[in-house]
């Protein structure tokens, strides 16, 4: 019972040596809850499902040298032996080609603000992919009523764990209804379990922040977006950039308390699938 960590959080989207140590706490976290993590990423030229110490330390160090990465780009970093940090649907595409039903993240790409053709591979990629991906809600950089639009057009099933909201990542509150809620990993399971067997792919799990985590960054983002010039793949490591220093720091922290629950909810919910195939 495996559960799947992206790289990219770890090479864009904290600092060193911050990134390093999140890293190792995510995967701490994994194995406590009775999981085994497999980080994810692609090292000169081999896709790695699963990192040692020394790789993970490379990854954060190094960070500037492996690119960011979606699903379809994975090919192109293999054969020209190079390295990338998996975004949500490059890591999504490995884990499942790998056997794996559970993929904890920080939060998802989705439709960005100002621009509703700006979609993230993401979304698609969920949508394809049978697997639970544990997020806490899409980023708040984004367009969230546009994204859960998407989403439900795209057929994935979007359930809110112990919240009946979308979380708006930084915040446990984004005013958007859920249709579903699960308050129990056996329960989110055996849905999870269910939804494959019908034929389903994605599930996205919304997890919220911790409260005491809990973080108002409105306007913090809006300056942020006020100074972007970025596109494309480079616009969230930009922002999450910028939110960084905008609030002295906090914003950090508050990436890291979420993703770390994600990783705790994400291994229990690795745990319940084995019982629900017991």
């Amino acid at each position: 019972m495996r559960v799947a960590l992206e790289s990219t959080i770890v090479a864009h989207g904290l600092p060193w040596p911050d990134n390093l140590a999140v890293a190792r706490e995510l995967e701490a976290t994994v194995r406590a809850h009775g999981a085994e993590p497999a980080t994810i990423a692609v090292i000169d030229g081999a896709v790695k499902v699963g990192l040692s110490d020394a790789e993970l330390e490379r990854l954060a160090r190094d960070g500037r040298i492996f690119t960011k990465a979606g699903a379809t780009d994975l090919a192109v970093h293999v054969v020209r032996g190079g390295c990338a940090a998996t975004t949500v649907s490059a890591t999504c595409a490995i884990a499942a080609r790998a056997g794996i039903r559970v993929f904890a993240t920080g939060g998802i790409g989705g439709v960005h603000r100002g621009d509703a053709d700006d979609v993230s591979h993401d979304l698609v990629a969920l949508a394809q992919t049978p697997i639970a991906v544990i997020s806490a809600g899409a980023k708040a950089i984004l367009d969230l009523p546009r994204t859960l639009e998407r989403l439900e057009t795209l057929g994935v099933l979007v359930i809110g764990y112990r919240t009946h909201e979308l979380p708006a990542f930084y915040s446990r509150s984004s005013g958007l209804a859920l249709e579903h809620r699960v308050d129990e990993p056996l329960e989110l399971a055996q849905i999870a379990a269910e939804h494959w067997r019908l034929g389903g792919g994605g599930i996205l799990v919304c997890n919220p922040i911790p409260a005491a985590a809990e973080l108002d960054v409105g306007d913090a983002i809006e300056q942020a977006l006020a100074h972007s010039t970025a596109r494309g793949k480079a616009i969230t490591p930009f922002l999450l950039g910028e939110l960084a220093a905008i609030t002295g720091g906090k914003s950090i922290v508050a990436n890291r308390a979420l993703a770390v629950n994600n990783a705790a909810v994400g291994a229990a919910l690795a745990v319940a699938l084995t019982a629900c195939r017991a």
